[in-house]
């Protein structure tokens, strides 16, 4: 996550303080992700529903549906864990961390699948520079780097429940 001298940009800044603004900094950059699931997830179902292959809209095709489905699931579940992340950090529940990195670990990963297919989903056009569907992909992979990537945070995970045992 951050590096043992990120408190210096604090002084005297206790360990304890260092960690909750890690962790509302953290929630925040999840929600950010989440946010750019959401709408890169919107947009690419709106025009879905009107482009057209072979005289019928692409949506209705039964493997881009299907594709887009787990998309809203997984957006959808990255959105609850955000929600719930924030309520704990918010009022100090017990398994803060886990649920911290639970929520980054989810919404990091939802947010590059979802800015991927937005690209793939809307053809030709998603690949070009005129297209805002790069932005979205870039947002996405700069803030899912940021203050631990999935993998780091699924160790967290690890540590926090395989780890500390019965």
């Amino acid at each position: 996550m951050l590096d043992a001298d990120a408190g210096a940009a604090l002084p005297g800044a206790t360990a304890d303080v260092i960690a909750a603004l890690t962790a509302r900094a953290t929630v925040l950059v999840a929600a950010d992700l989440v946010g750019v699931a959401r709408e890169a997830l919107s947009r690419t179902v709106a025009y879905d529903r009107v482009r057209e292959q072979f005289g019928v809209p692409v949506g209705s095709f039964q493997a881009i549906k299907h594709a887009l489905a787990d998309l809203h699931v997984a957006v959808t579940m990255a959105e609850h864990a955000v929600l719930y992340a924030a309520h704990a950090v918010d009022t100090g529940l017990p398994g803060v961390e886990l649920a911290v990195a639970i929520a980054k670990a989810k919404a990091s990963d939802t947010a590059v699948d979802a800015t991927a297919a937005m690209i793939q989903y809307h053809g030709g056009i998603g690949y070009t520079w005129e297209h805002e569907a790069h932005l979205f992909y870039k947002r996405a992979k700069r803030l899912a780097g940021l203050l631990g990537n999935a993998d780091a945070h699924r160790a967290r995970i690890a540590e926090l429940t395989i780890d500390a045992g019965p």
